[in-house]
């Protein structure tokens, strides 16, 4: 397994894993996966990260800004994706322990993730790494489906970011 930088070419394996979570009910507000060029502007150009293993794209991770305001430059929200195939083999705890790294390096105090409270496996994960349940925000969007549904509002500060 191989956690490495994420480029462009990548994006077609990267859309497919995004579709596979969104087509799950339990990963995202999102109804479709966007084109690169949207999901570009979206994310962060640091803090990209792909789990590659024979050759092939098996998740990513990625940060997006939570606002454009300066005095929010160092808070992240946190995407991670994992292939269908390939769930269940710790594969999110890697690219989330390096996606935390990366953060910290590029100057980020916190990082926030919006989970599904029937995502189990990723509250888990993030509970395992070191983010807080902050409270939960009731029917704050609609799902694939229609659907309303609850987000779990979980947030991480840096040991070493930020503290002073």
């Amino acid at each position: 397994m191989t956690i490495r930088k994420m480029t462009k070419k990548d994006w077609p394996s990267v859309a497919q894993i995004y579709a596979e979570g969104i087509a799950t009910g339990l990963a995202t507000f999102e109804s479709e996966v966007p084109d690169y060029g949207s999901w570009n502007a979206s994310h962060t150009d640091s803090c990209r990260l792909i789990a590659e293993q024979e050759g092939n794209v098996v998740g990513w991770a990625a940060l997006s800004p939570v606002s454009s305001r300066c005095v929010y430059g160092g808070v992240g929200e946190v995407s991670v994706y994992v292939g269908k195939d390939s769930r269940g083999h710790g594969i999110g705890k890697l690219l989330l322990q390096e996606l935390i790294i990366g953060s910290e390096a590029e100057g980020y105090w916190t990082l926030q993730s919006g989970i599904f409270p029937e995502n189990e496996a990723s509250i888990k994960l993030h509970e395992k790494l070191g983010f807080r349940f902050l409270g939960k925000r009731e029917r704050i969007g609609k799902t694939l489906n229609g659907i309303w549904k609850d987000n779990l509002l979980f947030e991480r500060r840096s040991k070493t970011v930020g503290i002073d």
